[in-house]
C-alpha cells in the first residue's frame, strides 16, 4: 500500500502539470483523488489493518491528498489567468470601446401607490407603521371583535400555517391586527397607516389574487367623531386622486366598527357620469371603514368612555390597476421587465 501511495503521488503530480485546459485539470483531478482512485481505495482498506498500520498508513494517505489537492488549486489558478491574459490579447475584442450602462430600475407599481399613500397620510400628521404576516388568532379576529363561529375564519377565506403545537397561527387575512398590537403597546392617542401585504383563500383571475395589498388607517383620541372619518377620507381621495373626487359613505357592518360604512369615490376616469370602469354607476367602491367598536377598545385596555377613534381599511391592488390602466391584476406579479419598465418615468 506504502508503494501505491508513493507511485500515486508521482503520477498525480505528472497529470497535474500536464494538463493544459480546466477540462484537462478536472478529469485529472478525478482520477487521482476521486472515488475510485488508487488513493481512494486504499484509504477504504484502512480499516482492515491493525491500530498502528492504520495509523501510519493514514498519515501517509493524508500527505498526498494534501500535496495533490495542493498541486491541483495551484495548478488552476494558473490556467485561469492564462485564460484570462488570452482573452485580453484577443484580436476580437477592443477595450477601448465604452462599456454597457446597465438598465435603470424603476419602482414597481404597487410600490409607486404605496409609497404616495403613505406620504398623503405622513403629510396629515400619520405614523407608518408595519406588522408581521403571520399572525395568531387573538389580533386577527377575537381582539377584533370577530366571533368564533364567523365565517371568515373558516378555512374558506383564511389560510392558516401548518406549525406544529401552534395551530392559531395564519396568514393574515387584513392589516387590521396592526391596529391591536398598536393600541397594545401605545394606547392613546394614536394615528397610524399600516400598508402591506394580505392572504386570503382566493381564486386566481384577472381581478383577484390570494395575495394583494392592503392599507389600514386608525385614529384613536379623545373626542373623534364620524365627521373626522369623513372629513379625512374625503382629503385623503382628493390628495390621491384630484381635488374635484368626492366620496359617499353607505351603512354597511363589520364587526370592528359600529357604525360601519362602505366608502365609494367618485369615479375618476368618468367624473360621475357613469363609465365601465364604474359599472356606469358613478362611483367606485375602495374600502370599508367606521367607528371602532367599544369591544375593541376594550379588548386593547382603553376606556371607550373616554376615548373614540375611527379606522379604515382597503386594498390598493386595483387602485393601482385603474391608477395606471393595467387590464389583469396578473401582470402586476409577472416580474416581466418589459412590463415594468413602462413605469421607469413614474419611479
Amino acid at each position: 500500500m506504502r508503494r501505491t501511495l508513493e507511485a500515486e503521488r508521482e503520477r498525480g503530480r505528472g497529470a497535474v502539470a500536464e494538463a493544459t485546459t480546466l477540462e484537462g485539470l478536472d478529469a485529472a483531478q478525478i482520477a487521482i483523488l476521486g472515488r475510485k482512485s488508487p488513493i481512494a481505495q486504499v484509504q477504504r482498506a484502512l480499516g482492515s489493518l491493525d491500530a498502528e498500520q492504520r495509523k501510519d498508513l493514514g498519515r501517509i494517505v493524508n500527505e498526498v491528498r494534501s500535496e495533490l489537492g495542493d498541486a491541483v488549486a495551484a495548478r488552476r489558478a494558473e490556467l485561469e489567468r492564462l485564460a484570462e491574459e488570452a482573452l485580453v490579447t484577443d484580436d476580437r475584442l477592443d477595450l477601448t470601446l465604452p462599456g454597457r450602462r446597465p438598465r435603470t430600475g424603476s419602482s414597481h407599481p404597487f410600490s409607486l401607490i404605496e409609497y404616495e399613500i403613505a406620504d398623503i397620510f405622513s403629510r396629515m400628521g400619520y405614523r407608518v407603521v408595519e406588522g408581521p404576516e403571520v399572525e395568531d388568532e387573538w389580533h386577527s379576529f377575537d381582539a377584533l371583535n370577530i366571533p368564533p363561529d364567523h365565517p371568515a375564519r373558516t378555512s374558506m377565506d383564511t389560510t392558516y400555517v401548518d406549525v406544529p403545537d401552534h395551530p392559531e397561527l395564519l396568514l393574515r387575512p387584513h392589516t387590521s391586527p396592526m391596529q391591536i398590537r398598536t393600541l397594545e403597546t401605545e394606547g392613546a392617542p394614536v394615528y397610524v397607516v399600516v400598508p402591506g401585504r394580505v392572504y386570503r383563500n382566493e381564486e386566481v383571475t384577472a381581478k383577484n389574487m390570494p395575495v394583494f395589498h392592503q392599507v389600514e388607517g386608525l385614529a384613536v383620541d379623545e373626542g373623534i367623531t364620524f365627521a373626522d372619518l369623513k372629513g379625512t377620507l374625503e382629503t385623503f381621495y382628493q390628495a390621491l386622486l384630484g381635488e374635484e373626487r368626492e366620496i359617499r359613505l353607505t351603512p354597511s357592518f363589520f364587526p370592528f366598527v359600529e357604525p360601519g360604512a362602505q366608502v365609494d369615490v367618485s369615479c375618476f376616469v368618468c367624473g360621475g357620469s357613469g363609465c365601465k370602469t364604474c359599472a356606469f354607476t358613478g362611483w367606485i367602491e375602495t374600502m370599508g371603514s367606521g367607528m371602532v367598536h367599544p369591544n375593541v377598545l376594550v379588548n386593547c385596555g382603553l376606556d371607550p368612555e373616554r376615548y373614540s377613534g375611527f379606522a379604515f381599511g382597503g386594498g390598493y391592488d386595483r387602485l393601482a390597476m385603474i391608477r395606471y390602466g393595467i387590464p389583469d391584476i396578473r401582470l402586476l406579479w409577472d416580474s416581466d421587465v418589459r412590463f415594468l419598465e413602462q413605469f421607469e418615468a413614474l419611479s
